[in-house]
């Protein structure tokens, strides 16, 4: 079951990556703002339809959850934001590794510390050198982008 977790995640990271280049694309005809407003009215149109037939009756609704918790959704607007904005003047690639190293740091320390009741998992000498080596593949990318 981790194996399969682990290819949907990769399977969204690549999703990721296509809405960023076509964000990109969109926002520099429509604007930053109206294309990330328009990726979040179709998402919320899409989850919409999919919560009405697909989603099973909870016991608890969302006004009951922890208010803390919902504060979650507002994290996605600077990612489109900052992503729209940044494929302007980025590859894809610098901006995708540039994303993932944020992602991978602060996941780290979300790790390390248990925050938001997670998990604590300690932080090692192979979870530093994995940043050290994204830092150095987000170094590659972004120099070999600008040789060309």
């Amino acid at each position: 079951m981790e194996l399969i977790m682990i290819m949907l995640a990769l399977i969204g990271g690549a999703a990721l990556s296509v809405q960023a280049a076509t964000n990109g694309q969109l926002g520099s005809k429509l604007g930053v703002y109206h294309t990330a407003f328009m990726t979040f009215f179709l998402g919320m149109l899409v989850t919409g339809l999919l919560i009405f037939f697909f989603e099973p009756n909870r016991a608890i609704g969302l006004l009951d959850m922890p208010k803390w918790q919902l504060t979650g959704a507002l994290f996605g607007v600077p990612y489109i934001v900052i992503m729209t904005f940044a494929l302007q003047r980025l590859s894809s690639a610098t901006a995708t590794v540039a994303v993932i190293f944020g992602q991978l740091a602060m996941s780290m320390l979300i790790d390390s510390f248990g925050w938001l009741n997670n998990n604590a998992i300690d932080f090692s000498f192979t979870r530093f050198g994995a940043i050290i080596c994204l830092g150095i593949a987000l170094y590659f990318i972004h120099s070999s982008s600008q040789n060309k």
